[in-house]
């Protein structure tokens, strides 16, 4: 099973980094929709649970600012 997030890397990320997480994500099963290397660096996916943790791990001391669950935003 997988769920849709929203994954931004922090400022000093590469784009050959950002392509890296999301052809892991593409080989863990998961399926990376968008992917954005200029004023936001980081990329839309489908990921697998299993392979959410690993992505997890890099939010405090690697490349990745933080991971949000994707979904549709309104306002009133």
């Amino acid at each position: 099973m997988s769920g849709k997030y929203i994954v931004v890397f922090k400022n000093t990320a590469t784009p050959d980094e950002i392509n890296q997480y999301a052809s892991e994500v593409n080989t863990n099963g998961g399926t990376v929709r968008d992917v954005w290397t200029g004023g936001m660096k980081g990329f839309s996916a489908e990921i697998p649970h299993q392979y959410m943790a690993t992505l997890q791990s890099l939010v405090d001391d690697g490349p990745i600012d933080y991971i949000e669950e994707d979904g549709v935003v309104t306002t009133q």
